[in-house]
């Protein structure tokens, strides 16, 4: 009877849902776009995407691998079958591979890493050839022996305390754990302390039987499984580091790689918790603090080692071809106005969830809209599904097209709507503020495949359940609107809006796929089917989402951005800032007020020895008003062009749609961001020291945080003005 009660339930939720839609934004007859989204949902298959899943997962297919051409291949058959004018797009991609990998100790602990990952029987495609070793692409060649430290996780902070035990890895190899930031910042901050190489585990107690049953038996790392992935200093730049700003083609001017500034130039090695062991055991020197404490069974210390650590690295530096699958149907009425949706194709090794689940969900799409188009459709505005080759080393794929065909995109390309991996849980989006509205829209229609309820309720659960305060729960649950993230980095929209400005968004399904096989051979058909989305229900949900976005871009009267959501949000994040900065000042006061205290004690007192301590720089006022005023601007401009959809003609909608999609390009900085001018965006940008981990108004937040006041200064004047010359734009229209 619960179980009858519960289905009823959840059909007079989905009937609700549908009735709540008959108004969409953007469309004037919301009847016949609900009927081509139902359309398309109907052939819709879960058992085709997980026989995708399972096929182009069937072999390894790294960038410039047999297998990789081999899953180009089989992604383009699809998209010519189901009715798409298909190319592939090469570009010549530099991908160093491993020649040597030394990892040993010596001294009073003798040892040779393993540096290897077992096949197992419970897993089909564990043991294959052409399988990429265990390495960090982009480290340095080098040879280096010298003593360990432990540095936690290796952030910025973990080197603070570091200095308070006295303890300097100058000259050093430092051992850090997978966590907490993205592995690329791990090596680079290790560099600016001076160590000469970095190690890199995944601890137990993070990843491994700390965390769940270790693989076979469970999802979670068992003691020899590796996460392979890129070191480039992406938040300099992403794609291939020889060519900086242009597109990878046969004949493109290349920097030598030793000299690409997005390079580091240390040896770096990642490594299983197996090898880990007996380094971490050989160390000596002050216990580690409580919170450094890993699942290993002895006591961490700091280090350093009592015996020395022998690192040598060398790979080959080739040119390998990027295989960029382009397929397009041409809009019927606005050819010139292009939705793009992309996903990229290229593994670490075989790669069923990263990124094969949410390819197959993206073939879905492209295969339910070849069926539309066999139903008589055609789409307003050209439609243009990608698959990327090369995004594990760095987002190259898809960077060195957009670098390619820069001019074009900025001035035809109305957003980039992007997925990765895809597993079973709870919707996550990101990207540009001015999509809010759509997204909360069709996060609305979806329904969630296991509980019955729409995504957006079912996020709205878990977001209350997992709230710290009542006060919280109770906002979450009046909430009407889906919460759009921010975007960051590590995967393929960031050339799209971070550097040329075009709108876009980041969409995934997860959070109840806990497990370690990531970047692993692991990661795997087997391990996804058991553990990650066994019925492949949710690859369906992904296609679903992003196919209405894609449908409904092409479709709509009104294009639909939503410029009143975009103001509202950086109305935020400035009020964060204007806070950040107030609670620096109140800090350095109160500590200043300590300090002078204890300096008047010890002054009273002949018979101290103590140093006074030296007083904090003062934080001085910051000046919001430019940015605040070009605030007020924007929400003015932004009302008035939702007033002029609601009273426009077609003839007026054409003529406003044909510019509205390039008016966030208004939001870049000409020069860029400082000491990374390949990111323009005002708003949004991966942070320096944070890796995929999004900084919001980049320019003015990182200034404050590393207390740069002129800097933080210039760059309020950078984001008023281009706050400024986006509402001209929008006044203009």
């Amino acid at each position: 009877m619960k179980k009858i009660n519960l289905t009823l339930a959840s059909i007079c939720l989905f009937l609700f849902s549908l009735s709540a839609q008959k108004s969409i934004t953007g469309f004037k007859n919301a009847d016949k776009q609900l009927k081509i989204e139902s359309d398309f949902d109907a052939q819709l298959s879960a058992k085709r995407i997980g026989e995708n899943i399972k096929l182009l997962s069937s072999v390894p297919h790294h960038l410039g691998s047999v297998g990789g051409k081999m899953v180009a291949s089989e992604i383009a058959k699809v998209f010519t079958q189901s009715g798409w004018d298909t190319k592939i797009e090469t570009y010549q991609l530099m991908f160093p591979t491993p020649i040597t990998r030394v990892l040993e100790m010596s001294g009073v602990t003798n040892f040779k890493a393993l540096l290897k990952e077992p096949a197992f029987k419970e897993d089909a495609t564990s043991g294959q050839a052409d399988q990429l070793p265990t390495y960090n692409c982009w480290s340095a060649d080098g040879d280096v022996s010298a003593n360990l430290v432990f540095v936690n996780y290796g952030l910025p902070e973990d080197y603070e305390t570091l200095a308070k035990y006295g303890i300097d890895v100058k000259g050093k190899i430092v051992i850090a754990k997978y966590g907490r930031s993205w592995r690329g910042i791990k090596p680079k901050v290790a560099q600016e302390h001076g160590a000469v190489g970095c190690l890199i585990y995944s601890d137990p107690s993070d990843d491994g039987y700390g965390a769940g049953d270790a693989y076979p038996l469970g999802a979670f790392k068992n003691e020899h499984t590796v996460q392979r992935g890129s070191i480039m200093d992406m938040v300099i730049y992403p794609g291939d580091p020889t060519t900086p700003n242009i597109g990878s083609t046969a004949n493109a001017s290349r920097v030598n790689h030793n000299d690409a500034q997005n390079l580091l130039k240390i040896p770096v090695l990642p490594i299983s918790y197996y090898d880990a062991s007996p380094l971490l055991k050989d160390m000596v020197g002050p216990v580690a603090p409580k919170d450094w404490n890993g699942g290993l069974p002895f006591t961490y210390h700091i280090g350093p080692s009592k015996s020395m650590v022998h690192l040598k690295l060398s790979f080959d530096w080739k040119l390998r071809p990027g295989l960029n699958v382009i397929a397009t149907i041409k809009g019927s009425e606005f050819p010139d106005q292009w939705i793009i949706r992309g996903n990229h194709h290229d593994a670490w090794v075989n790669g069923a969830n990263d990124p094969v689940s949410g390819m197959a969900a993206e073939l879905e799409e492209a295969r339910a809209i070849g069926g539309l188009l066999k139903q008589g459709w055609k789409p307003k505005r050209t439609i243009i599904y990608c698959a990327w080759d090369a995004e594990e080393p760095g987002l190259m794929g898809s960077t060195e097209w957009v670098e390619d065909h820069a001019v074009e995109l900025q001035a035809k390309a109305v957003a980039y709507i992007n997925s990765d991996g895809n597993a079973r849980g709870f919707l996550g989006a990101e990207g540009s503020h001015a999509f809010s509205t759509l997204i909360t829209d069709i996060s609305k229609t979806v329904i969630d495949p296991e509980t019955g309820v729409s995504v957006f309720e079912r996020n709205k659960f878990n977001r209350a359940t997992t709230a710290s305060t009542v006060k919280l729960k109770k906002e979450i649950f009046e909430s009407t609107n889906f919460p759009l993230g921010a975007m960051g980095s590590g995967s393929d929209y960031s050339s799209f809006i971070q550097h040329l400005g075009v709108p876009a968004l980041n969409i995934g399904y997860g959070g109840e796929d806990a497990g370690g096989e990531y970047h692993s051979i692991y990661d795997s058909y087997d391990h996804y089917s058991r553990f990650k989305d066994t019925e492949f229900k949710y690859g369906v949900a992904l296609a679903k989402t992003t196919g209405r976005v894609a449908l409904r871009l092409a479709e709509a009267d009104a294009l639909p951005f939503d410029f009143t959501m975009l103001h509202k949000t950086i109305k935020g994040y400035v009020t964060e800032l204007i806070t950040a900065v107030d609670a620096l000042r109140e800090k350095s006061l109160v500590e200043n007020d300590l300090i002078n205290h204890n300096a008047y004690t010890i002054a009273a007192d002949p018979q101290t020895k103590l140093a006074t301590p030296k007083l904090l720089d003062e934080v001085p006022f910051i000046d919001f008003s430019t940015i605040l005023n070009a605030l007020a601007t924007l929400e003015k401009s932004a009302k008035r062009i939702e007033q002029v959809k609601l009273s426009a003609n077609a003839t007026q909608l054409n003529a406003l749609n044909a510019k509205i999609f390039t008016a966030e390009q208004s939001l870049l900085i000409p020069a860029g961001l400082p000491r990374r001018p390949w990111y323009k965006h005002s708003i949004y940008a991966p942070g320096f020291y944070t890796g995929y981990g999004v900084k919001t108004v980049p320019g003015v937040r990182e200034a404050i945080e590393q207390k740069n006041w002129a800097e933080t200064n210039l760059q309020i004047t950078e984001v008023a003005s281009a706050l400024n010359k986006l509402s001209s734009y929008l006044d203009a229209l």
